[in-house]
């Protein structure tokens, strides 16, 4: 598998979320996008795939309020906003928007968390 590649092994509608589980790098982790991802994800126009990507290779990852953090992926004049946190050890998409790039990009290389090692 190339270096910045993953594989979506499962995805499952579950009570209150959709559950993804993904190789990448050797290691399976399982993400979860609550329905408050999925209605923004709509209207941003972000594919599932877009999110994971953002998530799994940032450019950068910031602390957010409380224990969330937000990673952000850089698309020419804007970036794609993912926040998210841990619950036990599965990460919780809390919600996804795209901003400009200007508004929130700090030049990339800051990682206050990595899902992938």
């Amino acid at each position: 598998m190339p270096v910045n590649a993953y594989k979506i092994i499962s995805r499952k509608i579950e009570n209150l979320y959709i559950s993804f589980k993904i190789e990448a790098k050797s290691k399976k982790i399982t993400i979860n996008f609550t329905p408050h991802v999925i209605e923004r994800a709509k209207l941003w126009r972000l594919k599932e795939s877009a999110i994971i990507d953002a998530l799994l290779f940032p450019d950068e990852v910031v602390t957010g309020h409380g224990k969330r953090f937000i990673a952000h992926k850089v698309r020419s004049s804007s970036i794609i906003r993912v926040i998210y946190e841990y619950r036990d050890k599965t990460v919780f998409v809390i919600t996804v928007y795209v901003p400009s790039k200007e508004r929130y990009f700090q030049g990339g290389n800051i990682y206050a968390d990595k899902i992938l090692p």
